[in-house]
């Protein structure tokens, strides 16, 4: 009798997103990429964390060496993920505020982010969010946080045939395409760097 193929291993993301607005088409992508894992992609769970409640980062609020409670949950989030895929806009050809200011809390000795496996995806205006994803690049460096290369996903949301509907959910084939490939290039690098493939 054949030995029974091994399980893929499952990995868990944190998904963040760079905008609060609620119908942001940068949401939209992180939801469709929730439905990829259910129905489409096994081995990846993901887990949505929205920022909002953060407070600005201010290194008075740690006492005694403790966040304050939302700072803690969210870090533990972050801590509990194997990898973690962004979602954002392009603010003033950088990065947004709110997701800057989590990545900062998250950062915070020890920071949750080390040596974790990592992906951005953007929806803008113009170059699709190309310049501030640079940017997210950059500060992942010194986080020691490990963005995949390829596929890269840009995606100018103001172009014809719409690529969002009324309610911020992607409907362009070709885009849904593209992140299940970013999605596909985040687990295998997960893996790899987990030793687990």
């Amino acid at each position: 009798m054949e030995a029974m193929a091994a399980a893929k291993p499952v990995i868990k993301v944190a998904a963040l997103c760079g905008s609060l607005r609620e119908g942001s088409y940068n949401r939209g992508l992180l939801r469709y990429a929730m439905e990829l894992t259910k129905e489409e992609i096994d081995g990846i769970q993901i887990d949505y964390i929205d920022i909002s409640p953060l407070p600005m980062l201010n290194t008075d609020l740690e006492v005694n060496g403790k966040y304050p409670p939302v700072v803690e949950a969210f870090r533990q989030r972050i801590l509990a993920a194997d990898s973690i895929l962004f979602a954002s806009p392009e603010y003033n050809y950088s990065v947004t505020g709110p997701l800057k200011n989590a990545i900062d809390w998250a950062s915070r000795s020890p920071n949750v982010f080390a040596n974790k496996a990592a992906a951005i995806v953007s929806v803008a205006g113009s170059l699709g969010g190309a310049r501030a994803q640079y940017h997210y690049r950059q500060i992942g460096v010194y986080l020691d946080l490990h963005f995949i290369n390829k596929p890269e996903f840009f995606l100018n949301a103001y172009e014809s045939p719409a690529k969002f509907d009324s309610d911020g959910n992607l409907i362009d084939p070709a885009s849904k395409k593209r992140m299940k490939n970013v999605l596909l290039a985040l687990q295998a690098f997960t893996l790899q760097l987990r030793g687990k493939c």
